[in-house]
């Protein structure tokens, strides 16, 4: 039998994607795919680019949902693999204590400070949000959860029983028995359910991720000060804002918050192997673990292994040697001004905001009479249509790949590298400068675009 080689099975085969996914896993995501324009294949990624086929650049502006923070294959990480591959180091041994585990526990721990000090480590966001509530339950002994409606936080069923919208929970049946949610930034409402006496954790997004919306100055300082107030714990999904995301090493650190938990993932990983972990208190943590026979109640099989940890500490080494936090706080200013400031030329841009480089730019319905009928031809059809339209010509003109946040909303939504460079920030603002220019001409090419994708939407629906 021919032995496996990687290189020559990639060569033989690139360009056979969407056949293969078609064929064997989601055709549905195959089809939007094809109707978005996003039907690409991609051959390698190196720091803020993608490359397909014929070797063109795409700019990439989500960083796989923010996984890519350090950009795509940073050697650093990528040189810490391939040593502990070449060391062929004893993993996943299971009732053994791992010194790699051990080491990357201590990083976090240093990280967050104050009273955080006891880590677990897991797969993704959502199964370390799925664990943060879990030793909340046990530390408590209360039955009940909460979130903000808006939040996101996993798809897996105790977090999407978190993850309170009607897109990605129906169909799927009951949610977990209470677990629920509070209007978003309505301390009223938060402290109407706390004062029940019942819950035992609420969990927040400092920033959301769906609309990057960011609450009130005092909203959340007011929202721990309640949980406190009523023994409930105060959890922060970092999944997407920390590690660097918006600006600070944790987004909570900007209201100079103190988490009973906090969860993360994303850039832990560097891009290469998956990793997640929440990071609290030692009681917390203990609350699970009570008991000799009670050490291994809470496991996953893959949470500790070697490549993981090799990829977590080489990332925090490449946030801090590589000044990663201040450089996202940088670029992330400089967009958000230059986008506001088209705002004279595009009466479609409502505004730009976020934090760091979690950065949303929200769009309005235009003034002017013609624009505002085909606007809201459009969003009788699909209420994110418009935003679709602009983010697809992002990818046909100019190769840039760009996101709908929320198909309840007008808002584009990007995740750049944190290494975007003065080249990048100005290659995405001139292009979406275009763009919003040709959506000004109702009869040019872009509003035709935007007809197909109105006649697509239709025709998926009737076959649904």
């Amino acid at each position: 039998m021919k032995e496996f080689d990687l290189k020559s099975l990639i060569e033989s085969r690139k360009g056979e994607n969407y056949e293969l996914h078609e064929k064997y896993m989601n055709r549905t995501f195959v089809k939007v795919l094809k109707t978005i324009g996003f039907d690409k294949c991609f051959l390698r990624g190196e720091g803020c680019y993608l490359y397909d086929l014929e070797g063109k650049d795409y700019l990439d502006f989500i960083s796989g949902y923010g996984v890519y923070g350090l950009g795509r294959n940073h050697p650093v990480v990528g040189k810490a693999i391939k040593d502990a591959v070449d060391m062929k180091l004893s993993n996943m041994v299971q009732l053994n204590c791992a010194l790699l585990s051990g080491l990357l526990a201590e990083e976090l721990v240093k990280r967050l400070g104050g009273r955080r000090e006891a880590v677990f480590f897991c797969n993704s966001g959502t199964e370390a949000n799925e664990g943060a509530v879990k030793f909340a339950r046990a530390y408590t002994k209360r039955p009940r959860v909460l979130s903000q409606k808006g939040g996101y936080h996993g798809l897996t069923y105790g977090s999407l029983s978190l993850t309170v919208n009607k897109h990605f929970q129906e169909g799927f049946g009951e949610m977990v028995p209470g677990f629920g949610c509070v209007p978003y930034d309505d301390l009223d409402a938060l402290e109407a359910e706390l004062k029940k006496g019942d819950v035992a954790a609420f969990i927040v997004e400092c920033v959301q991720g769906h609309g990057v919306r960011i609450p009130a100055p005092d909203y959340l300082p007011k929202a721990q000060e309640l949980c406190r107030k009523y023994g409930t714990l105060f959890i922060c999904d970092e999944v997407q804002t920390g590690l660097g995301r918006t600006g600070k090493m944790f987004a909570f650190q900007h209201w100079n918050l103190d988490p009973d938990i906090v969860t993360v993932a994303k850039t832990l990983s560097g891009g290469y192997v998956p990793v997640g972990a929440f990071i609290t208190t030692r009681a917390i943590h203990q609350a699970a673990f009570s008991t000799l026979e009670k050490c291994v109640i809470h496991s996953t099989t893959f949470g500790r292994n070697a490549l993981a940890m090799v990829a977590g500490l080489a990332s925090l080494s490449v946030l801090d040697n590589e000044n990663m936090v201040e450089r996202c706080a940088e670029a992330g200013k400089k967009i958000v001004e230059k986008v506001n400031a088209l705002r004279e030329k595009h009466e479609y841009i409502k505004e730009a905001r976020g934090m760091g480089l979690m950065i949303a730019i929200e769009f309005q319905e235009p003034k002017s009479l013609l624009k505002k009928a085909s606007w809201k031809a459009l969003k009788m059809a699909n209420n994110a249509l418009f935003t679709q339209m602009i983010v697809t010509s992002l990818i046909d003109k100019h190769r840039i790949i760009t996101q709908v946040t929320d198909h309840s909303m007008d808002v584009l939504k990007i995740l750049p590298p944190y290494i975007s460079g003065d080249a990048e920030i100005d290659r995405f603002v001139n292009a979406l400068d275009d763009v919003l220019s040709s959506a000004g001409n109702i009869t040019g090419p872009l509003w035709k675009f935007g007809m197909r994708l109105l006649a697509s939407s239709k025709d998926s629906k009737k076959e649904v």
